[in-house]
């Protein structure tokens, strides 16, 4: 008789779920990023901004005056996954002051690995995956406690945190997918992508493809950043407690890595801004104030949000440019200064126009008129109605002027369009 194998489970398994939430105002919770400890470390909010730059470390953290980030921590269980706190991160826009960050951090101790994977694919919504796990006392209303409100229909961002309790992971997809894809790929990819093989069979020729962008953060762990999720995958056994360097990068993963990626999801909300702004950019009147308005956005976005270098150290950005890539935002954000660019040429070139078309009416009064004073004057005529009649003529000869071709353009320039005055 053959013994039973109990299946397999990761040593450490965590996930930090990121989703949108308004935020009316500052919560009753400790301030700062949700701290995690390793040893003597202690990756806490001032650890934390010396990591970044001193720009990026405002976004995140805000300033000892004005903090946008607040954490709670708690000990809510719902079957094998326990929240360890959750945080909220104030990331106001222009048409939504309200704007914020709700970040759940989880772990999936004694869970197995199959589970595990099955609850991110329920995260993200997966028709084949079991409901949703956050429910009962893991329900985001229930850890936000009131201060904040979710955003109705938003998907959740994921960041997923998997080391082996053996020396390799097993192969999670079929046999036919073997030989082009070893077990920690396979892994990194699906917890990644929050799929199987029955959500989304990948075709065997796209194998290299699927986890060609993966970050090797060292020999012991790797990194995969998708468009909806992230994983991290110890790519050798851990062994627990006494692991030297697991615990420091479980530390990293669910802090200054977190970071980087909440960064990008700032960026992209802003960016999202940007381009309805440049999508209704002609509706209404005042082009150029519009235009103007634009270009302030834009500046004040360069400045304080589009960071594509984070720290000196170089994982952080190399996660943040592997999120930036999946969303396209630096081609995104290279087609709206574009985009701005032709706005305010075309603001340039009317403004230009109508200075043209004001100048040309001064010309077409003024020549006729300074005439006619001239040769009144240079007759020495005195009387009124001499004045009168060659003023009288000079206004003829000006609105003759007007209904040619020149005076024509003339008025069309000062005119402009009437949407764009």
């Amino acid at each position: 008789m053959r013994p039973t194998r109990t299946p397999a489970s990761g040593v450490r398994q965590t996930i930090a779920v990121v989703l949108p939430a308004q935020l009316p105002s500052p919560p009753a919770w400790d301030e700062g990023p949700l701290p995690f400890h390793h040893g003597a470390r202690r990756a806490d909010r001032p650890t934390r901004s010396t990591y970044f730059t001193t720009a990026a470390a405002r976004v995140l953290y805000g300033e000892p005056e004005r903090p946008c980030r607040w954490h709670r921590t708690t000990t809510a269980t719902q079957g094998t996954l326990t929240a360890e706190g959750v945080e909220l991160l104030h990331t106001p826009l222009g048409n939504d002051p309200h704007r914020a960050l709700a970040i759940l951090h989880v772990s999936a101790d004694g869970t197995t690995l199959h589970d595990f994977h099955d609850t991110l694919r329920a995260l993200a919504g997966r028709q084949a995956a079991p409901p949703s796990p956050l429910t009962g006392e893991l329900h985001p209303e229930q850890l936000l406690q009131g201060q904040a409100r979710l955003t109705t229909g938003a998907a959740p961002f994921t960041i997923a945190f998997l080391t082996p309790a053996r020396t390799r992971l097993p192969h999670l997809y079929p046999r036919i997918y073997r030989r082009r894809w070893c077990p920690a790929d396979q892994w990194l990819w699906a917890l990644a992508s929050r799929t199987n093989a029955v959500d989304y069979p990948p075709d065997t020729t796209d194998i290299p493809a699927l986890t060609g962008g993966t970050l090797r953060l060292s020999a012991d762990w790797s990194a995969l950043v998708l468009r909806d999720g992230a994983a991290f995958i110890g790519r050798r056994r851990d062994l627990g407690h006494d692991d030297p360097f697991f615990g420091y990068a479980e530390q990293l993963a669910r802090t200054v890595y977190l970071d980087a990626f909440l960064l990008g999801t700032i960026q992209h909300s802003h960016i999202d801004q940007l381009t309805e702004n440049l999508s209704r950019v002609f509706d209404g009147t005042h082009l150029a104030r519009r235009v103007v308005a634009l270009e302030e956005h834009i500046a004040q976005f360069r400045s304080t949000y589009w960071r594509q270098h984070l720290t000196h150290h170089g994982p952080a950005n190399d996660l943040l440019l592997a999120y930036q890539n999946q969303h396209r935002l630096p081609a995104r954000f290279a087609e709206i200064l574009t985009e701005a660019t032709d706005y305010a040429r075309l603001v340039q070139s009317q403004e230009s126009q109508q200075i043209s078309g004001a100048l040309g009416i001064l010309t077409i009064l003024g020549l006729p008129i300074s005439t006619a004073l001239a040769a009144q004057q240079v007759l020495a005529d005195d009387n009124p109605w001499h004045l009168l009649a060659y003023t009288s003529a000079a206004l003829a000869t000006s609105a003759a002027l007007l209904t040619t071709r020149y005076g024509r353009l003339v008025l069309s320039a000062l005119r402009g369009h009437p949407k764009q005055r």
